[in-house]
């Protein structure tokens, strides 16, 4: 005799309270904010890396009058799979349509936003010396959402100078003048050993970021970020693999 089998009641979320929590209200967080927020978090540096030669060649097709660019087409840039590319990509909350692509504005738009650069952010340089007035000079930061509003440094001889419009100002002028125009990014470009006082003195005037050009590792607060840009470790890689392509093509026949 067969014993019957009671059927499976379907479960019902209970109205009311839950053992999980509410749920949130999707009309309040849209599904692009809520990818870009993820994306936010989870990118990795080599991903954040990626991005700007994504936004070149965008740019340059944008240029040209396309609408539309592939996943293949970008990979080209870093010799990539084009599914690394997507999955950079969708770090964005950027859509492609299948069989068409992206829309080449709307990514151009998503990109800048996740890096930050859909407005310009205003920075002070430290150290007008050679390298620092080579940066000050630089027009194409203003394509990366970032413009030097203030020029600074010890040396008698410099300040009070124009140098590609900005004019030189004592370090005495930092602080007041960087709270004043409720600044956050500092570029560092003086002498190794003047870096870490110069640091202090930007973060004493409320700078959250610091673009560091010396040879110096800061020591900051936990509230303050920098980026370090080793010209010396840059080089001695460029000279490791220069020596290797020339004993190469040494040993070829």
């Amino acid at each position: 005799m067969k014993i019957p089998v009671p059927a499976r009641r379907q479960r019902r979320p209970a109205t009311g309270k839950s053992s999980v929590g509410p749920a949130a209200p999707k009309a309040a967080f849209p599904e692009t904010m809520l990818r870009q927020a993820a994306g936010a978090r989870q990118a990795s540096l080599a991903c954040v890396k990626r991005m700007p030669a994504y936004l070149q060649l965008l740019r340059v097709l944008q240029a040209e009058g396309r609408e539309y660019v592939s996943g293949t087409v970008l990979a080209g840039v870093h010799n990539l799979e084009s599914v690394i590319v997507r999955k950079d990509l969708s770090m964005t909350g950027a859509v492609g349509t299948p069989r068409i692509g992206f829309g080449i504005p709307e990514l151009i738009t998503a990109i800048e936003r996740f890096l930050g650069w859909d407005s310009q952010a205003k920075a002070v340089l430290v150290g007008v010396g050679s390298l620092g007035t080579a940066l000050l000079g630089y027009h194409g930061f203003q394509n990366f959402g970032f413009r030097f509003v203030g020029a600074f440094d010890h040396d008698p001889k410099i300040i009070g100078q124009w140098i590609h419009g900005r004019k030189v100002q004592a370090m005495e002028q930092l602080i007041p003048f960087v709270r004043r125009g409720e600044i956050q990014l500092g570029v560092l470009t003086v002498p190794a050993p003047a870096a870490q006082q110069a640091a202090d003195c930007l973060v004493r005037a409320g700078i959250k970021g610091i673009w560091n050009f010396t040879a110096t590792k800061l020591v900051l607060p936990g509230d303050v970020v920098d980026q370090k840009e080793d010209l010396a470790e840059g080089l001695a890689v460029l000279s490791h693999r220069l020596q290797h392509l020339n004993r190469g093509q040494a040993g070829a026949p």
